[in-house]
């Protein structure tokens, strides 16, 4: 699966969907992302009304392999969270760019966030 055009991406591995201020970004794992955690089975998100700050900590993922941080990569308030992820954890393994986004936030400021193409390079070099 390839790396949706119209996203973008962050070094740690989330995409979204704008980084403009004032607009509501949803929020996801990328797929490579995903494979690398192997089958989720717990999912802690921040709460609505939670202020997130680009490049820190806002939940966990945790899978049969790991438990990996979740990194925020906006700085904003929680508009949202997926509840069908919550009810079920594999849509976050079989959907990552669709069903299984995991949260949205209006965005105030972004982190360092990546092109496509420039996330496709970090995670496949020889691409």
């Amino acid at each position: 699966m390839s790396n949706p055009q119209h996203l973008q991406y962050t070094e740690e591995h989330e995409w979204l969907t704008t980084a403009e201020a004032g607009e509501v970004a949803t929020v996801g794992i990328t797929k490579h992302a995903a494979d690398a955690l192997g089958d989720i089975v717990y999912v802690q998100l921040p709460g609505v009304g939670d202020t997130v700050t680009a490049g820190e900590t806002c939940g966990e993922l945790e899978s049969t392999k790991s438990v990996s941080d979740l990194y925020s990569p906006v700085t904003g308030e929680i508009t949202e969270v997926n509840e069908a992820v919550a009810d079920d954890n594999s849509l976050v393994n079989s959907d990552p760019f669709e069903g299984g986004w995991l949260f949205k936030v209006r965005v105030e400021s972004t982190g360092a966030l990546l092109s496509a193409d420039e996330y496709t390079k970090l995670t496949n070099p020889s691409a």
